[in-house]
């Protein structure tokens, strides 16, 4: 496995680890951080064989991380350290479940509209407008052009919420078009029949 590689395996781990830790949170609305290992745990049992104190120290870790991000925040609670999730979290976790959404529907009848997800965003965002091509880029989305990107299936939910999320609705344009010039070549990318 190349350094490339390894990299992104432990980011991923990493990104699993503080998406377990923030939908278990999510489902319990408060989490004492003392019980933060042992739910881990059962979020994700795939990784049971690790040691106890080693998970224990990511699930920590992962907290911060998600505090720092602003997904949740630590509160007292009769003298006990808690987790609450704040609504930047529940944005995240349902910008989650609505890239599940749109995963689940590739493959299904096409209904032969195109979605089409157009942005400009200025230069001073740079980062906001690379966030946006990174998160087009996981959710299936082919780029037609730097700011031009298209899908097969209905993700206006999911547009709604990334224009929320990353607060910038006028930038992006969403359209639902009949027919794009010489798209056989994107019916080929998705895997639909012509």
């Amino acid at each position: 496995m190349g350094k490339m590689e390894e990299e992104t395996r432990k980011r991923r781990k990493k990104e699993n680890i503080q998406k377990a830790v923030l939908a278990t949170v999510a489902v319990t609305g408060t989490l004492a951080v003392a019980m933060l290992a042992p739910n881990i745990f059962s979020a994700l049992p795939g990784i049971m064989g690790k040691k106890r104190y080693k998970l224990a120290f990511q699930a920590r870790t992962a907290a911060s991380r998600l505090a720092i991000k602003g997904y949740v925040r630590f509160v007292e609670k009769n003298g006990k350290k808690r987790m609450e999730i704040t609504e930047a979290g529940r944005r995240a976790i349902a910008l989650e479940e609505q890239k599940a959404a749109l995963a689940a529907q590739q493959g299904k009848r096409w209904d032969k509209r195109w979605r089409l997800v157009m942005f400009d965003i200025p230069q001073q965002r740079r980062q906001d407008r690379d966030h946006l091509r990174s998160e087009m880029r996981a959710c299936g989305f082919l780029r037609l052009q730097d700011s031009v990107w298209v899908f097969p299936y209905d993700c206006e939910d999911l547009i709604v919420l990334l224009k929320a999320d990353m607060r910038i609705g006028k930038d992006i344009l969403y359209a639902i078009v009949e027919s794009i010039e010489n798209d056989g070549w994107i019916k080929k990318h998705f895997g639909l029949s012509k």
